[in-house]
């Protein structure tokens, strides 16, 4: 597949966990949700790590008072320019709004989340929010256990203007390829606010990054069900309905993360680390 389109498939060929042969989900799994908010903070050189962390704590500690009924996880970027995302899920654009207001109207949280942007933007070279909408007609046995998830595999498209049906030819034929191939997830979503044209952004979750390795194996496979004419075919749609494509790698961030408390049930020991720049615990006397 690197010899025929890598950008293009790479997002595919990376889903490669926690899901049996028979693509059942696994036990803990949970869906996508509907709409999904990310937010994305550049980092200026130097400043992430626990400098980044320090300023986001704030952010977590303020909603933690208020007892924040949505919650929200952090990725930091492990390729492409230095930056954390801030993903919140909803089940529509109405529940966003009603979220985002009932925030302004509580005054003790409004003003303490922007005490704390104030402290974080001096970290900070530049931001942007996105709205995506989840589109499952474009995902693969999205439903996993999230919460014991620790890196995504994110890859955008934009889609070249006028050929939104040669995309969805080549997606589907993609689908179709993968469908015969265990161990094969990811959730695709459509951007309806903050991205150039029309842009996909595909999700895939991973527990280790060995399953980049594993997937990258499955290629043979991947052709083998297309066959030459399919591939040729995947080629001539790729060059008529892709304008770009960009593909990351992001860890998993408890310490700039509000995660939910099933999330820290399932897995505390991840999900409620100690805060940045702890010092180790004294060790007892004999």
């Amino acid at each position: 597949m690197k010899r025929f389109a890598g950008l293009l498939l790479l997002c595919f060929v990376l889903g490669n966990a926690n899901v049996s042969p028979a693509q059942q989900p696994p036990a803990g799994a949970m869906g996508p949700p509907k709409v999904m908010v990310l937010f994305r903070e550049f980092v200026k050189p130097g400043k992430s790590g626990s400098s980044h962390e320090k300023t986001e704590s704030a952010f977590v500690q303020a909603f933690t008072r208020a007892n924040w009924p949505t919650h929200y996880f952090a990725v930091d970027s492990m390729t492409g320019r230095p930056r954390s995302l801030f993903l919140t899920g909803y089940d529509s654009f109405e529940a966003y709004g009603k979220d985002s207001e009932a925030v302004q109207k509580n005054a003790a949280l409004a003003a303490a989340l922007d005490r704390a942007g104030v402290a974080d933007g001096d970290l900070l070279s530049d931001a942007d929010g996105h709205a995506l909408v989840l589109r499952p007609d474009y995902s693969l046995n999205a439903s996993v256990d999230i919460a014991h998830m620790r890196y995504f595999a994110i890859s955008v498209f934009l889609v070249r203007e006028g050929h939104r049906q040669d995309w969805d030819a080549l997606v589907k034929m993609v689908l179709a390829a993968y469908e015969k191939i265990p161990d094969v997830h990811f959730a695709t979503f459509e951007s309806q606010y903050g991205n150039q044209g029309l842009t996909y952004l595909v999700f895939t979750p991973m527990k280790s990054l060995a399953e980049v390795d594993r997937g990258f194996a499955q290629d043979k496979q991947f052709e083998a069900n297309l066959g030459p004419d399919g591939m040729k075919r995947l080629g001539e749609l790729e060059a008529a309905a892709v304008e770009s494509s960009q593909s990351n790698l992001f860890s998993f961030n408890p310490r700039e993360s509000y995660p939910p408390p099933a999330w820290v049930q399932a897995d505390p020991e991840f999900w409620s680390p100690k805060p940045a720049g702890t010092p180790p615990a004294k060790p007892k006397k004999p």
